[in-house]
Parts: C-alpha cells; sequence; structure tokens
C-alpha cells in the first residue's frame, strides 16, 4: 500500500519547528557529527529568529528560506562548506547548501539567502 503525506499543514510542522526553534546559523568548516561538535568546526555564529526565516511553497514542494545576513565577522580561518541552524541543545538543520568560501577573522562576511528542508508536495 502507499503512503504519503496529503496535506500541506501536516508537512509544514516539520518546517515551523525549524523556524520557530532556531536560535543560532552556524557556518562551519565541515558537517558536523552531533551538537556537540559544531564547536569544533564553527567558523562563524550569527543570532537569529523567527522572522529571519519563511515557510513558502516552491516548485518541488514547501520549503525555509533563511534570509541573507550581512557583516559577519568569522571566529577562526577555514572554507565554509555547511550551514548549521540549532536551538540551545540540538542541531535542528545541518546541510551543504551555502557555496564554499574561504574566511578570515580580518575580514567582514555576507551570507545570502538561501532555501532547506524542501518537503515534496503530494502527487
Amino acid at each position: 500500500m502507499a503512503k504519503y503525506l496529503d496535506h500541506t499543514n501536516v508537512i509544514d510542522v516539520a518546517l515551523t519547528a525549524i523556524k520557530n526553534g532556531a536560535i543560532r546559523m552556524v557556518f562551519c568548516s565541515a558537517m558536523p557529527a552531533n551538537f556537540a561538535g559544531v564547536a569544533a568546526v564553527t567558523l562563524i555564529t550569527q543570532t537569529i529568529a523567527s522572522a529571519d526565516m519563511t515557510i513558502a511553497a516552491d516548485t518541488s514542494g514547501d520549503k525555509l528560506t533563511v534570509a541573507a545576513k550581512t557583516g559577519m565577522t568569522p571566529s577562526s580561518n577555514g572554507t565554509v562548506v555547511a550551514v548549521v541552524l540549532t536551538d540551545n541543545s540540538a542541531i535542528m538543520y545541518a546541510g551543504t547548501t551555502v557555496t564554499s568560501q574561504a574566511v578570515t577573522t580580518s575580514q567582514t562576511w555576507n551570507s545570502p539567502a538561501f532555501k532547506i528542508a524542501a518537503i515534496a508536495d503530494p502527487t
């Protein structure tokens, strides 16, 4: 028997949990294995709020868009390869949704807006 979610509200619950729960956006030099591992690979940390994220339908399903952030100062030198959204105790999202870029502590860095967590609409 086929299984599927047949209501956008059900799909949006997962995205809403990220939107309402994430308080930090962390740009990392590697994908952390867990929340405890985030600190070891952190290059830039930015405070975020639910107002920095929007949920909307997209061509491939519902997505959460994180707004662009400007003027961030790296805390370490390295190459950004991953972004992690966290609350105070867990990773809410981790992915390679950013373009790899070298950063140094002597610069300011800007993150473009990016989309995460596509959940396909039922067909």
